[in-house]
């Protein structure tokens, strides 16, 4: 690739982007990190854009930390409100269409900071006010625009969290300690710990509950029999969690305003 670059570039400097950076493996792995070490240290005229899912480049880069020196992180945090507010807006101002700002506060709590979410209700809550014909989405139109999100919801959530929740006991708490991780206010890096899912817990069941109780829930969605759609960080006594896909943490949610386990006012 070096040759390759240097001699077809010229007075041209190439850009070369690859995704999903973050889903190679063992040898694959180490040979990027080794092709872009070589070509740093022969000063090759192009730019190699990595674009990954990670905490950092020292994760995505395992198998060859000294090549860290040669790339620039820009880390990609999520949207903030007033930044998805305005993709709201934006849409409905097209097509002559307002929308309340309590409706609009409903859509930006639920994304949570991405904009996928915050596309697919704006959407369809637009489409449930022009139902009715009107030209403002109110309230009620998100509640409606949240059921349809539900169904419409990528099949890999969907078949993500059923298999997470599932169980032949009614009065499991799979759902409920899921819910409870979604609904809990995340660090900087997006992880909880088992004492802050706990207060909400107690919030969504309305019973006194302490970590032992679902400590094993915890630790099964961070198992392959559950998913895992948790990843556990940190040693014992001090575990960490984060959901391991960004999107399935406001779809938790909106299944939970769906089947009416938790009410609107429980996501602030």
């Amino acid at each position: 690739m070096k040759q390759s670059l240097t001699t077809a570039g010229g007075a041209t400097r190439f850009v070369l982007i690859i995704d999903e950076f973050d889903r190679p493996q063992g040898r694959a792995s180490a040979l990027f990190a080794d092709t872009i070490k070589t070509l740093s240290d022969h000063d090759v005229p192009a730019t190699i854009v990595l674009v990954g899912v990670a905490d950092s480049v020292s994760e995505l880069m395992r198998e060859h930390a000294s090549v860290e020196r040669a790339l620039v992180q820009v880390p990609m945090p999520r949207m903030s409100d007033s930044e998805l507010a305005q993709i709201v807006e934006g849409g409905l101002t097209r097509v002559s269409m307002s929308i309340t700002e309590r409706a609009l506060r409903h859509i930006t709590d639920l994304s949570q900071g991405l904009p996928h979410y915050t596309h697919l209700l704006g959407l369809n809550a637009g489409l449930e006010a022009n139902e009715h014909r009107r030209t403002e989405v109110i309230p009620h139109d998100v509640d409606v625009a949240i059921k349809r999100a539900v169904e419409k919801a990528q099949e890999s959530i969907k078949q993500a969290h059923y298999d997470a929740t599932v169980s032949p006991r009614r009065d499991n708490l799979f759902t409920h300690v899921l819910l409870a991780c979604a609904l809990t206010k995340p660090d900087a890096r997006g992880s909880f710990s088992a004492a802050e899912i706990r207060d909400q817990i107690r919030r969504i069941t309305k019973k006194d509950y302490d970590i032992p109780a679902f400590s094993q829930h915890l630790n099964d969605f961070c198992d392959q029999k559950r998913g895992p759609i948790l990843h556990r960080m940190g040693s014992p006594r001090r575990y960490r969690f984060r959901f391991i896909n960004p999107l399935m943490q406001p779809y938790v949610i909106m299944h939970g305003l769906s089947k009416e386990i938790i009410s609107n006012s429980e996501i602030r």
